[in-house]
């Protein structure tokens, strides 16, 4: 990895605070993306995935860092109590699709699929992107998205604790 993306790396685990420029309440950008599960490759579309209910949409900049399979546990872990709320969960990286199926399997533990932005468009239609690191890698921000298809919750931090917990809470509230 080049000295510059460690660097700037290390400087965003130091400052927890990102800058997600959608609030709650802004629309949420449409989007199909090539996507795994379990391994298996299939292609998401967020208007069929609302459909059947919320979405946990999580950014997180590279599969199989420490703090993105952290974050990918912990999501796992939480799985079945989103699903409990009706919603689904995705993470989307700029990692290709290949890598995905692998971090679908070892660190999502086959619970919730991830999806690939190779050309970064997703993580700038949500003003995803890492801001210390040029080019299309994404922040650490999660996004609940409610069936009217608008941003419901939204939390931002390096810090891949918390954002479990903040989203499930919001889901919850959304529930009721």
């Amino acid at each position: 990895m080049p000295r510059r993306l460690l660097a700037a790396l290390a400087v965003g685990l130091i400052c927890t605070a990102s800058q997600a420029a959608l609030k709650v309440g802004a629309p949420a950008p449409d989007f199909s993306a090539d996507a795994a599960v379990g391994g298996q490759a299939f292609k998401f579309k967020l208007a069929e995935a609302l459909k059947q209910g919320p979405v946990v949409l999580y950014f997180y900049p590279k599969a199989f860092t420490s703090g993105c399979t952290v974050e990918a546990h912990q999501f796992a872990e939480a799985t079945d109590k989103f699903k409990a709320m009706g919603a689904t969960v995705i993470g989307m990286s700029n990692d290709d699709i290949d890598t995905l199926k692998k971090f679908s399997v070892e660190a999502c533990r086959n619970k919730f699929a991830v999806a690939a932005d190779a050309g970064g468009k997703v993580i700038k239609d949500y003003d995803a992107a890492l801001k210390m690191v040029p080019g299309s890698m994404a922040d650490r921000v999660s996004y609940l998205i409610g069936t009217d298809g608008k941003i419901a919750a939204v939390h931002a931090s390096m810090n891949p604790d918390g954002h479990i917990d903040a989203m499930l809470k919001a889901a919850e509230k959304l529930k009721k």
